[in-house]
């Protein structure tokens, strides 16, 4: 797994052209961490399967879904911070899901007023000739990086984020280090998805379910902080 360090530093977080939730806008100071190039692939939560025995996804076996180089999918957010709960202990290193604000000030590559990870260019010109809908998860590194290199932000899977969800939560989030609600019942993930018909998703777009619920459009990036 290759990390980026993303630097310590003020972001400009939402929109206010998107869905109730997604504005307003407003600025967020984050300190420094590393995240994942690429979300998780089957590869790699391969050797949690293995060592720690625990069930494999629902869709480990499925031909559209198991290439070693596609993101692992169908994976809870129960089982995202397990995965990374494992990784922690394996490595002696701290290992977790994004907070909110940290996946978007990464995946804004330091682009705060761009509508796409990799700036205001339209889809079909960074994705040419695509064929939608997409039938599954494209293998990892799927179109252009952004400015700190990362990849599969936009188009490829949902991303769990630690954070509980609540629709209006940005106007009074702290603005330093913000970490969403005390409780809830949904936890918020970011990107978009290919089973979406339109699957790219803007860099500000936020969705969410319930933590005990997979789908095959659901993945995860790891942070070490």
């Amino acid at each position: 797994m290759e990390f980026v360090e993303i630097p310590a530093g003020k972001f400009w977080m939402g929109w206010e052209d998107g869905l109730p939730g997604e504005g307003p806008r407003h600025p967020v100071r984050v300190d420094g961490f590393f995240i994942a190039r690429t979300p998780v692939v089957n590869a790699e939560y391969a050797r949690f399967v293995d060592a720690t025995h625990v069930a494999p996804p629902p869709l480990w076996d499925n031909p559209r879904f198991n290439d070693p180089q596609q993101p692992v999918v169908g994976v809870n957010w129960l089982e995202a911070v397990a995965y990374c709960e494992w990784l922690t202990v394996t490595t002696g290193e701290t290992h977790r899901i994004p907070t909110e604000a940290e996946w978007e000030k990464a995946a804004r590559g330091g682009l705060d007023g761009s509508r796409y990870p990799w700036g205001d260019v339209k889809p079909d010109t960074v994705f040419p000739g695509v064929a939608l809908p997409l039938t599954g998860p494209p293998k990892v590194g799927w179109g252009r990086p952004n400015g700190y290199g990362l990849t599969d932000l936009s188009g490829s899977c949902h991303e769990w984020c630690i954070d509980w969800y609540e629709e209006g939560y940005y106007l009074a989030s702290p603005m330093v280090n913000p970490r969403g609600p005390l409780a809830g019942t949904r936890r918020v993930s970011r990107g978009g998805a290919w089973r979406h018909q339109i699957p790219w998703s803007t860099v500000a777009h936020r969705s969410s379910i319930p933590p005990k619920l997979r789908y095959s459009d659901y993945s995860l990036r790891v942070v070490r902080a």
